[in-house]
């Protein structure tokens, strides 16, 4: 007899999971306000993995078998997910899709017309309307948990706006010259906007995009005279580059950042609001110049195997050169 109500009770427990609508952000950000507005009522799941790049990413045939079974898409727009167009043309899904930037006035780039700069979460202000737009969207998509959806959506807000504040008088402890935020990829210019920090960066919006010599000429200008303690690298982008750079130019890596995905549940920024908390105390000690010891200790280490592998390299080549002579 108990054997049976465990079965009845492992099957009631499936089925209603399987009721649960389903709910598919294209990038991890979103997927996490999603989450959070949901209350697990509903079933979310995120196209791009956590650590991936949404700029750069290629859909699988299980992302069109994902969005094919989803009852309602929430993608960013902006030009941020070229790829999503073909996705749902090609998935044959019937899944509505809501534009989470909705109302949200872009950035427009400067050099090249109709781009717009995606990257609008990183401004907590702007992040309000994300969370708006998504507990609106699911609202219409379960009536019935509309008034469970607006309730967290309250909460929600007030803490998009204490950790508004927050970084509004974090930042404001930087010394002035020193606000200046040398990234990667040019994804923080909202946050730049909102907080009070002057952007430069190796890339453009589009992690896609081509580096350019004189880029690279302008930015070690920029750090030249800036005399920034530091720049940052970013967790979805290869640090080589800023790495060779900053090293060329004298100046620390101050840590690295989460722009494009949030960090993994065990890493410093599992969710959207940790994630902009971690990369302002982040940015704000190391313009500060309270660069944490380990990343000094990395870089010197790193530098060191550099130095002590090409020196093994050129004793190797010595030998044989040597041995060959001697034939």
């Amino acid at each position: 007899m108990r054997n049976i109500f465990t079965l009845i009770f492992v099957f009631g427990a499936l089925s209603l999971f399987a009721q649960k609508k389903k709910v598919v952000a294209t990038a991890s950000m979103i997927g996490d306000m999603a989450e959070v507005l949901s209350g697990g009522l509903l079933d979310v799941q995120t196209i791009v993995p956590i650590g991936g790049d949404p700029h750069l990413y290629e859909p699988t045939p299980s992302d069109a078998s994902l969005a094919n079974s989803a009852d309602l898409i929430l993608k960013n727009g902006l030009t941020f997910e070229g790829w999503l167009n073909e996705l749902i043309a090609n998935s044959g899904t019937k899944a509505k899709t809501i534009l989470v930037t909705e109302g949200i006035q872009p950035i427009e780039s400067a050099i090249y017309q109709n781009a717009t700069d995606p990257h609008a979460w990183m401004d907590l202000s702007l992040g309000k309307k994300y969370a708006e737009n998504i507990a609106k969207a699911l609202g219409e998509l379960d009536p019935e948990n509309k008034e469970v959806y607006n309730f967290n959506l309250e909460i929600y807000l007030q803490q998009i706006e204490e950790l508004d504040k927050y970084i509004l008088e974090q930042v404001k402890t930087i010394p002035e010259p020193q606000r200046i935020l040398i990234t990667s990829h040019d994804a923080f210019q909202y946050y730049g906007r909102r907080y009070g920090l002057k952007l430069e960066s190796v890339l453009g919006t589009s992690t896609d995009a081509e580096v350019q010599t004189s880029d690279i000429a302008n930015l070690r200008k920029v750090i030249k005279e800036s005399k920034v303690p530091a720049v940052f690298i970013e967790s979805t982008i290869n640090p080589k580059l800023l790495q060779q750079i900053a090293s060329d130019s004298d100046v620390k890596i101050g840590g690295k950042l989460f722009a494009d995905s949030i960090g993994g549940k065990d890493s410093e920024a599992p969710t959207y609001l940790k994630m902009l908390r971690y990369n302002t105390d982040v940015i704000v000690a190391a313009l500060k110049g309270n660069i944490p010891t380990d990343l000094k200790e990395n870089e010197t280490r790193g530098t060191n195997w550099l130095y002590f592998g090409l020196l093994g390299l050129a004793l190797i080549l010595g030998s044989v050169f040597l041995f060959n002579k001697m034939q």
